[in-house]
């Protein structure tokens, strides 16, 4: 099985370095506002370059949203996981790439006050040339989209309320 995983996992674009063992505080709620208007706008962002829309995979949600909630309960920001594992092998753990010829994922983060919008995560992504690719690669067929917001997230969001958004990218093909 040829497994090709796409390095685009964009870096980061408002938090420092990230942190790993920070004490969890504070409620995570997902902000399925700010999810539903981003699918919206990264697929007319799309569209109006001739790309075809991203489909809703409920794996790459998952993966997704296991991440954003972690991040926000342990205090750190980085495409690894608190325990060190990439991101392209936690999302193969929801959007395995058993039984396909190709597999490819990537991922874009971005964090900011609770009252980040989905206007404004695609604009901070459009505006650093990693996330933009992942935007905007012709590749992906598939995406996993999840924002939470965090009332006092520790470690890296310095006790702060805060939102944060995963949204994954896929493609497989037999």
């Amino acid at each position: 099985m040829h497994r090709r995983i796409a390095l685009l996992a964009a870096l980061t674009v408002l938090a420092g370095p990230a942190t790993g063992s920070a004490r969890p505080q504070g409620a995570v709620s997902p902000s399925g506002s700010v999810q539903a208007a981003l699918v919206q706008q990264m697929n007319a962002l799309r569209a109006a370059r001739g790309l075809s829309r991203l489909r809703l995979s409920p794996a790459l949600n998952a993966a997704a949203a296991a991440h954003s909630t972690q991040m926000a309960r342990m205090g750190y920001f980085s495409h690894n996981s608190a325990n060190g594992q990439s991101f392209s092998q936690r999302v193969a753990s929801y959007y395995p790439p058993r039984g396909y010829r190709s597999w490819t994922v990537g991922e874009n983060l971005v964090y900011g006050s609770p009252d980040l919008g989905a206007a404004r995560a695609l604009r901070l992504w459009l505006s650093s040339p990693p996330h933009r690719a992942n935007l905007l690669n012709p590749h992906w067929h598939e995406l996993g989209l999840s924002a939470v917001h965090a009332t006092s997230a520790p470690g890296v969001y310095g006790g702060s309320p805060a939102t944060i958004v995963t949204a994954d990218f896929g493609a497989r093909s037999r």
